[in-house]
């Protein structure tokens, strides 16, 4: 559709979903879409309202040249009757947002893996928080493929 909008969901908002968010904003950049999508992330939980990415995620994203200036914030209910698509990171993530958006009316966001649109078929997206810099990489790598399909797609 002409506005079609996006969200990136997961638990903390502070590792995989901005690395995500700072992912598709760059594709969306890049391919002259930014009319077409609005895009933004946010947490399941509220552990981390108001706080910036990891500083492994910011680093990751930075070496890849993309900077990204988000602060933490918790889903809403406006999130579930505003957006058309939900992606989220891990199953714990559909489980909660699928509870969620049954308590919302008129919930229009279409909830779905982001690891779904994967070519490489890595259906989960690991939250890298106890890792090393590589998991990070990790991220940034399948968020790239899988933004990049789930974009080709038409919608």
């Amino acid at each position: 559709s002409e506005n079609s909008l996006e969200s990136l969901v997961s638990i903390g908002n502070i590792c995989r979903s901005p690395i995500a968010e700072a992912v598709f904003r760059k594709l969306v950049t890049d391919e002259k879409l930014e009319h077409k999508w609005r895009t933004d992330s946010a947490a399941v939980s509220d552990w981390n309202v108001g706080r910036c990415p990891d500083s492994r995620a910011l680093s990751c994203l930075r070496n890849h040249g993309i900077e990204t200036a988000h602060k933490a914030r918790q889903i809403t209910k406006e999130d579930f009757q505003t957006f058309d698509y939900i992606l989220c990171m891990d199953e714990s993530n559909l489980r909660d947002l699928n509870r969620k958006s049954n308590q919302v009316k008129d919930c229009k966001a279409k909830i779905e893996l982001l690891g779904t649109y994967d070519p490489q078929k890595q259906l989960i997206i690991e939250d890298p928080y106890y890792g090393s810099e590589k998991d990070f990489e990790t991220v940034y790598e399948q968020c790239v493929r899988c933004c990049k399909a789930f974009l080709e797609k038409p919608h």
